[in-house]
């Protein structure tokens, strides 16, 4: 360091406040002391460190925060002298010593012994107690405590005869030499009191009978145990299962009878009203007094209020009478109720966890009650009189009271139509009759699976000279051959009985199932595991069954329907080449497999041919709310961009109750809107504007195109191309 140069202190330095002499405990203002640090916490000259209390792990917390809720305890006494009494001179007090190490602050409290006649408790408050003169500037601190010492606090001597561990264990941590325990010494005149009361003997000793712990332990617990009484001996007797409840609070037992539905008995509240069960019963009536709690040995004196009686310790008058415990309710045992031998064969968990843990018991096997199952006698239910359905005839013959025939609900929720999604499986049919004209009639007949109900409407055809429309209303309809008076059920056509190439009998009338709509296809392909003709998996097999020569001939007959060897054959002869294989595949199953392996072609739609059709269906319908849909766009359009988009514009339509199928409205929907999904909604109302904007009608083959049923769902179209190379490697594996 150079001469004239000196560090400085301060450079570095963060704390520069000063520290007070006072501070306030438990509201009570006392003095720090004077010996404290200067500024900054540094220490003054001649000061010394004060010595620390070491926190748990080591750590620089400060005391208030390391030793929260830490508190030493020791065992202390001291005497207090008695005058002016002869009895005793002294009397030893014991007490505790509590030290909190938060604060350094001391408190003493003394037990409260029963009868001792002195204001026991806390004999000082928790606070911080000076050391005794001449160090009075001082003040008391964990170093300052150890075993077998004495400490005097506020002119009043302790001795220090012991602790507990934790406060042993914190001494020691701290450095400390502890002393040996010490004893408390006993208190003369007390110790006479105790001989004194030892001594005594009452001349008339009370039985007292307790049974308020017994309540308090054992309130609301019931053990139960499930009984049998046989019966059978007497006139209409019958057996008799039964619940037997054991209350643990009073000993008490309550039985309840368990009734089965129609018994023919009258249902009463209880077998045994609650009441303390004797073994011997039925026991002989007693007088009223001869039965009591207490026996009394002698009464002498005149009777009354002033006469005078000793209680029969012994009880050698008592009348004795056993009542059932918990120890002789067990599985298997029989007990006596009133002159009934009921049988205890099983009870609940709750029950053997109680004998599991009481009496140590582990065997709980259940003893078998209960008799064999009855032979039922069928029930005779009378045959269909042809009243009614047969399902609400057979609801009258099950009660007294009439109840209308329950429907699948269920199935109901989940098959009914959802939004685009009918649920109605529709196929088109023809009429198998030997009359032309009926030949040429066509139909089509529709299953809802919400409800496994058929319903058959015929096409009107033009110059056939049969009126279409309904031809059959939509119901359950029975499968033919059945006997119409008999006692089962009828069975009804199923939706597994109907695919392509299928022969139905509708009510006397055969119909022929010959093409089905696209809906009806998908849902039947998708759900392959309820309709095995739509399962791919399963025509393959079949088709892997033929023979190497079948095989063969018809690898050959596909090699001359494509001689440009392209892979695709056109559908018409790939349907005769399996009709003439030997798999006997139906027609539903051939078109499955056209479906599965066909290939798509691109259609351009005919935006002329669509509008025409949509104004012929307006024209017919009447509808004219252009203007007024118009004026609903407008609003709907904020910004007056002249779009809206297509969804909240398909619901504009469907508010006005446009006459269009879905599958027409979606067409003109697409043709009409941009990337973004908006319809122009401008240029749609002008087109389909029949009044304004007329265009040429539409010729009836070209309908054909767009044809709907009665409810406007359109008809599949028919397959075109079959990829038959790829079918054939997955039939027949790879051809090398």
């Amino acid at each position: 360091m150079l001469p004239g140069n000196s560090p400085n202190k301060n450079l570095g330095k963060e704390k520069f406040h000063k520290s007070q002499h006072f501070d306030y405990s438990h509201g009570v203002q006392f003095l720090v002391g004077t010996n404290k640090p200067g500024i900054g916490g540094e220490l003054l000259l001649g000061q010394k460190p004060k010595p620390r209390l070491l926190s748990a792990g080591g750590s620089n917390a400060p005391s208030w925060l390391a030793f929260d809720k830490q508190v030493l305890c020791f065992d202390a006494h001291f005497q207090e002298a008695v005058c002016q009494k002869r009895e005793e001179t002294y009397r030893v007090r014991t007490c505790k010593i509590y030290f909190f190490l938060e604060d350094d602050t001391i408190q003493v409290v003394e037990p409260e012994i029963r009868n001792s006649g002195i204001s026991q408790g806390t004999l000082i408050r928790r606070q911080r107690i000076a050391l005794p003169p001449p160090k009075d500037d001082q003040y008391y601190t964990s170093h300052h405590f150890n075993l077998n010492q004495e400490v005097v606090l506020f002119s009043r001597s302790f001795k220090i005869t012991n602790c507990d561990p934790f406060t042993l264990n914190f001494l020691r941590k701290q450095g400390m030499r502890i002393n040996p325990p010490a004893s408390a010494p006993d208190d003369p005149y007390s110790s006479l009191r105790k001989e004194m009361e030892a001594n005594m003997k009452p001349l008339r000793p009370y039985e007292r009978l307790d049974t308020l712990k017994q309540f308090l332990d054992n309130d609301r617990n019931v053990l139960r145990f499930f009984c049998y009484w046989d019966d059978s001996d007497s006139t209409f007797g019958v057996p008799h299962e039964l619940t037997l409840h054991y209350f643990l609070a009073d000993d008490t037992i309550e039985i309840r009878e368990v009734f089965s539905r129609n018994s023919g008995r009258d249902v009463v509240p209880k077998f045994l009203n609650r009441s303390k069960l004797p073994k011997r019963a039925p026991v002989a009536s007693r007088q009223p007094g001869q039965v009591t709690d207490r026996t009394v040995l002698n009464v002498f004196g005149p009777t009354g209020n002033k006469g005078r009686y000793l209680l029969d310790n012994l009880k050698i008058g008592s009348t004795g009478e056993e009542f059932y415990k918990d120890c002789d309710l067990t599985l298997g045992a029989v007990i006596n109720v009133w002159g009934r031998n009921v049988v205890v064969c099983d009870c609940d968990n709750f029950t053997k966890e109680y004998y599991r843990s009481k009496y140590g018991l582990e065997d709980f096997s259940p003893v078998d009650y209960r008799p064999g199952p009855s032979t039922r006698v069928p029930r005779q239910v009378p045959p269909y009189n042809g009243f009614g359905s047969e399902e609400d005839s057979l609801c009258s013959c099950k009660g007294l009271v009439l109840k209308a025939p329950k429907k699948d609900f269920r199935k109901l929720m989940e098959k009914d139509r959802q939004g685009l999604v009918s649920n109605v499986l529709r196929f088109v049919g023809k009429m198998i009759s030997d009359i032309p004209s009926d030949k040429e009639r066509m139909f089509i007949i529709s299953y809802f699976l919400c409800d496994d109900t058929i319903s058959v409407y015929e096409r009107t055809r033009r110059n056939l000279g049969v009126i279409g429309g309904k031809f059959l209303e939509r119901g359950r309809v029975k499968r033919p051959g059945q006997e119409l008076f008999k006692s089962a059920m009828s069975e009804y056509f199923k939706a597994q009985e109907l695919y392509l190439g299928a022969t139905l009998c509708l009510n006397s009338q055969e119909f022929q199932l010959v093409s089905a709509d696209e809906f009806t296809m998908s849902y039947m392909e998708q759900n392959s595991d309820e309709f095995p003709r739509a399962n791919v998996g399963a025509i393959l097999s079949k088709l892997k069954s033929v023979s190497e020569d079948k095989q063969k001939e018809m690898k050959q007959l596909v090699a001359l329907s494509d001689p440009g060897s392209s892979g695709v054959i056109p559908y018409e002869p790939f349907r005769r080449l399996l009709e003439g294989a030997d798999c006997q595949l139906s027609d539903h199953e051939i078109m499955t497999l056209g479906r599965s392996y066909s290939v798509p072609e691109q259609r351009e739609a005919d935006l002329g041919l669509m509008l025409s059709l949509a104004q012929e269906r307006l024209k017919k319908s009447h509808f004219e709310s252009f203007s007024d849909m118009a004026k609903v766009f407008l609003y709907e359009d904020r910004d007056r961009t002249g779009r809206l988009p297509t969804k909240k514009s398909r619901t504009i339509c469907k508010a006005f109750k446009i006459p269009l199928a879905d599958n027409l409205l979606v067409a003109l929907f697409e043709m009409f809107q941009n990337e973004a999904e908006e319809l122009d909604y401008n240029t749609f109302l002008s087109k389909i504007n029949w009044w304004e904007n007329p265009l040429p009608p539409v010729l009836p083959e070209d309908v054909m195109k767009f044809d709907v049923d009665q409810n406007g769902e359109a008809v599949g179209s028919a397959l075109k191309s079959i990829n038959y190379s790829t079918l054939l490697e997955d039939a027949f594996g790879k051809q090398e």
